[in-house]
């Protein structure tokens, strides 16, 4: 199927790594013109390369530190005319309440939570007079599914869905159509580090982390590439209907016993 992507330009931030250079990637095999944005220009461009050996693709690549308002602005005032919003940075540290200090709650939100909120802000501001354009939130499980043992990331991932329904909502009004994703576990670097840390907090010992994915639904970890192929398949006009959804990829792990 045609999804019509070829020559939109499209925004991935989170795009160095793991979910987010695999979206940047699926983007890039439908035609259309890429940017990544992430802190690390050597990792970015390394990604960037990448995707330029596999596709006839226009990548382009933005350092900067999105935990900053500085930053995002700055972001957004260089790319003022994209088609497409994909909001994925953030890596919100897992612990429990007793575990995360307030300076931690704060440090993981300004990425996560508030990038995510004044990156939907800003791409609104340049969207609506054009009347189209599309926003999707990479967000997590955790919001749907909360959990003790990651209590930072379920409440910012709770507070995201219903931020994404509510801008969602209201931006169909002008033509944006906004949206989400949940995915569960996947197989990232950030996997491991958030796995070690639960096994740390459910048994005392990192190194007892594989205990922990047992009895996934189809028996495995979700890959990078099906969130990216996902994400592509929603931000084609075919389901132009599609707004003030999220939408949970966690393989039906909500409903097993």
């Amino acid at each position: 199927m045609d999804l019509q992507l070829a020559g939109k330009k499209v925004l991935v931030t989170g795009g160095s790594k793991g979910i987010g250079v695999a979206i940047g990637e699926a983007f890039a095999a439908e035609g259309a013109n890429v940017i990544l944005v992430s802190r690390s220009a050597d990792s970015l461009n390394a990604a960037a390369d990448d995707i330029r050996s596999r596709h006839q693709a226009n990548v382009t690549t933005h350092a900067a530190d999105l935990s900053q308002e500085s930053a995002r602005e700055a972001t957004m005032a260089r790319f003022p005319d994209i088609d497409i919003l994909v909001n994925n940075a953030g890596a919100i540290p897992g612990g429990s309440i007793l575990d995360m200090s307030m300076a931690k709650w704060t440090e993981a939100w300004a990425l996560k939570v508030m990038g995510y909120i004044h990156m939907t802000q800003l791409a609104l501001q340049q969207m609506k007079p054009r009347k189209s354009g599309t926003i999707i939130n990479i967000i997590g499980m955790a919001g749907p599914a909360p959990r003790w043992d990651y209590i930072c990331g379920s409440t910012g991932n709770a507070g995201l869905n219903a931020f994404t329904k509510g801008i969602g909502s209201g931006a169909a009004d002008f033509g944006v159509r906004v949206f989400g994703i949940n995915p569960a576990a996947t197989r990232t670097d950030r996997i491991m580090t958030l796995t070690k840390t639960r096994a740390q907090t459910t048994f005392g010992d990192e190194n007892r982390w594989e205990e922990l994915l047992q009895g996934l639904p189809f028996g495995r970890l979700k890959e990078p590439q099906e969130v990216a192929a996902l994400t592509v398949m929603l931000a084609a006009p075919q389901v132009a209907y599609l707004s003030g959804t999220v939408i949970d990829m966690d393989g039906g792990g909500q409903y097993r016993r």
